[in-house]
């Protein structure tokens, strides 16, 4: 099973989210350096990354930087896909969407090449939408380091529905990023994962297992309890078929801080869940909590 963004059509459809291997609980260099290559051995080949991603805005490129140095180590990097991000900020080690003004963003973008070791960026989103940047000022400065050859495809972070249009008729945008779970499934009622399929734009869900705050929810959850023991797999791998089941575009990103997370997430490749246990997972009440930042 594969699936496509932009021209890389053999993007298997469970990737890395590698910002927990960078931020605070972080593990030792040397094994988020194990944990990347285990990924990699085991057949994953699209990693997500952001400038953002370390402890806060004294430690940006951590993670950029150490999946530059996993690729080397691994000899991989002709056929691994790694996206990364502009346009976020990391204040007193908090999160805002601050960082959308075009020389922030040009300088963002220019300082991953530098510490992803590259030329030109596969896939470069924009992070989010600074609230005090016009939207279309802080994508249209993505365009032109397109123009310029710094960025193959253009992504969009956490979007709506109104700015994804507005987007569409600027550039073309390769793929959209934004948190979809159980507990959060907006974009697969409002129609913008379909929106992103009727324009050949790949859908990233972010947390699709909940996120460091809800994911031990689920676990313990009476409604999927029976169906772990009816599948005989965990419910992460569950969550990971239901999600793959909506639509050949989704290709969900999980956060992995330790050896063989994604050797048992691939078990998801090949479950198919019966309709009736599809609907569990539908009608599961959404419980967003709009302020949890993560990639579990």
């Amino acid at each position: 099973m594969h699936r496509v963004i932009a021209q890389y059509t053999h993007i298997l459809p469970i990737g890395l989210g590698a910002m927990s291997l960078s931020i605070i609980g972080r593990p030792s260099e040397q094994e988020a350096i194990r944990i990347i290559i285990d990924f990699l051995e085991a057949g994953g080949n699209f990693i997500d990354t952001a400038n953002v991603y370390g402890l806060d805005d004294q430690d940006y490129g951590h993670n950029e930087k150490l999946i530059a140095k996993c690729l080397k180590k691994s000899g991989k990097s002709d056929n691994i896909l790694v996206a990364t991000k502009g346009g976020a900020s990391r204040p007193n080690g908090g999160w805002a969407m601050r960082g959308g003004e075009p020389k922030q963003l040009r300088y963002a973008c220019e300082q991953s090449l530098i510490n992803l070791e590259i030329d030109t960026h596969q896939l470069y989103y924009l992070h989010g939408i600074d609230p005090v940047v016009p939207f279309v000022d802080s994508l249209g400065e993505i365009i032109k380091l397109k123009e310029e050859g710094k960025i193959q495809h253009i992504g969009l972070a956490n979007v709506n529905m109104p700015d994804l249009e507005i987007a569409v008729n600027l550039t073309t945008i390769s793929a959209v990023q934004n948190r979809c779970n159980p507990f959060c499934k907006g974009d697969l009622k409002n129609g913008l994962t379909d929106f992103c399929s009727n324009n050949q734009i790949a859908y990233i869900p972010y947390c699709p297992l909940g996120g460091w705050a809800d994911h031990h929810t689920l676990t313990k959850h009476p409604l999927f309890q029976p169906l772990t023991m009816k599948y005989d797999v965990s419910i992460y791998v569950l969550i990971l078929a239901w999600l793959l089941e909506k639509a050949s575009h989704l290709i969900p990103i999980v956060g992995m801080n330790e050896l063989n997370h994604f050797a048992m997430n691939k078990k998801a490749l090949n479950l198919s869940l019966s309709s009736e246990d599809q609907k569990i997972f539908d009608e599961f009440p959404d419980l967003y909590h709009p302020t949890y930042i993560d990639t579990v």
